[in-house]
């Protein structure tokens, strides 16, 4: 299967970020990797192939090398994406119309949300037998919509910085029962409702990946923001081998919130992941502390493609091109992680692959936005890179990439976890003679 059928067979399974860890979690079984628990001691192998969840929304997956590892190959990408979360007890009848109580999830271009197929996925726990019980649910149908305004009863309906969630942005499920959402959510959750005690529930699109252009170049579709930086990464660690170094493909919930969870990007999940790989595999503290000294992490997440329309938004060089190559990402205030030497070990692989890459920074002005690599780096410190997929309607309910981007970054993906990092001389701050 080639990189962008697999990325929009990805995106179709993945309404949410605890459906798209279930998907990563059926590939990594299929391809004889181990489920590890946290809550369990872990009895690791050399050469073996492991991964760990949490919370069911963050997944960290792991290839050990055939003796200690002598470094970590990272590459980290998110799970969620912008959407709107169910309130609890969500029902909310007036004037024989029945919607559903709604808050924002993570920072959206809320007037996308209009006038789209909806639908809800997410996760219920029941009580079953004493037990608790976590259940994925997904409603697999259009279900819910949010009509806009008629621009006749207000000339400004729809403009971002106006509208109100609260007011403006809840979704129409029905007008006959006011008991419907109930129905339907026991009939979803296999459950009946007295019997649910928890609910993690989010609005999806439901419009369909779409391949569109003159040349067909151009991907639309829901949560390209990070779904394609997750599959294309994971489809390079699945293809790569792990040789001298472990390979570690990290997706963390929560980057659109601020990652600050116990599976977000600023959690302890890979800190202790990586502490307890080496202390299974016989790795004393020194020797821990050395591998993961000379470890390298790849922060992948999509970047601002440049807009015809809005030309005075961007940088007046650093310009990426959709279907131009993955996006390396500056940022002076450490937004983004990339400093001049690993700015040099990225390209140094780009070029020896023919791979092509562009470069993004900020347009001075517009302070943009910032991603989980330096999060992450608060709690693992190791060289970093931030880079994505250059795409356009970022945080859009309908996102739009060039097709051809996402088999380069398999193709980076590959190559970084295959080979080991270029060499760098001079760094302890030596002068040149």
């Amino acid at each position: 299967m080639d990189i962008l059928t697999g990325l929009q067979d990805f995106i179709r399974e993945s309404p949410c970020g605890f459906f798209a860890v279930a998907a990563l979690r059926a590939r990594l079984l299929e391809a004889g990797f181990t489920e590890l628990s946290e809550a369990e001691r872990w009895e690791l192998s050399p050469g073996k192939n492991y991964f760990v969840t949490r919370n069911g929304s963050s997944i960290l997956s792991f290839k050990l090398p055939a003796a200690q590892p002598e470094s970590f190959h990272m590459i980290a990408s998110h799970s969620d994406s912008p959407s709107f979360k169910l309130k609890p007890s969500p029902a909310l009848w007036s004037e024989g119309v029945l919607r559903l109580n709604v808050e924002a999830y993570g920072g959206m271009i809320r007037s996308s949300w209009f006038d789209r197929p909806l639908s809800v996925a997410g996760r219920v726990l029941t009580d079953e037998d004493g037990a608790l019980r976590q259940r994925l649910v997904c409603f697999d149908r259009d279900l819910l919509m949010i009509p806009s305004l008629a621009i006749h009863l207000g000339r400004d309906a729809g403009q971002d910085g106006k509208l109100s969630v609260q007011s403006e942005l809840l979704p129409i499920l029905g007008g006959t029962d006011a008991e419907a959402w109930t129905r339907l959510l026991e009939e979803a959750s296999g459950s009946d409702a007295g019997h649910i005690l928890g609910a993690d529930l989010f609005l999806y699109c439901r419009m369909q990946p779409s391949i569109w252009g003159a040349d067909r170049e151009f991907l639309s579709a829901p949560r390209l923001d990070d779904l394609a930086c997750c599959y294309a990464s994971f489809a390079g660690f699945l293809a790569a081998e792990a040789k001298g170094h472990a390979s570690l493909h990290c997706v963390f919930d929560n980057e659109e919130v601020g990652s600050r969870s116990m599976q977000g990007a600023e959690s302890n999940f890979l800190d202790m992941t990586l502490r307890r790989i080496c202390g299974s595999l016989g790795m004393d503290q020194e020797e821990s502390c050395a591998a993961v000294a000379r470890s390298f992490l790849v922060s992948a997440d999509n970047a601002h493609a440049f807009h015809p329309n809005y030309a005075g938004k961007y940088d007046v060089v650093n310009r990426p091109k959709m279907n131009g190559g993955i996006v390396l990402k500056h940022q002076a205030g450490q937004k983004y992680t990339t400093d001049a030497v690993s700015e040099a070990m990225f390209k140094k692989i780009c070029r020896s692959h023919d791979i092509a890459y562009q470069e993004y920074a900020n347009h001075s002005d517009v302070p943009g936005g910032s991603t989980l690599g330096n999060i992450s780096n608060t709690q693992v410190s190791v060289r970093s890179a931030d880079i994505g997929l250059a795409q356009l309607a970022m945080h859009s309910a309908y996102e739009t990439m060039g097709c051809a981007d996402a088999e380069r970054l398999a193709r980076f993906s590959e190559a970084f976890y295959r080979e080991p990092l270029p060499r760098v001389e001079g760094e302890r701050g030596e002068r040149n003679a």
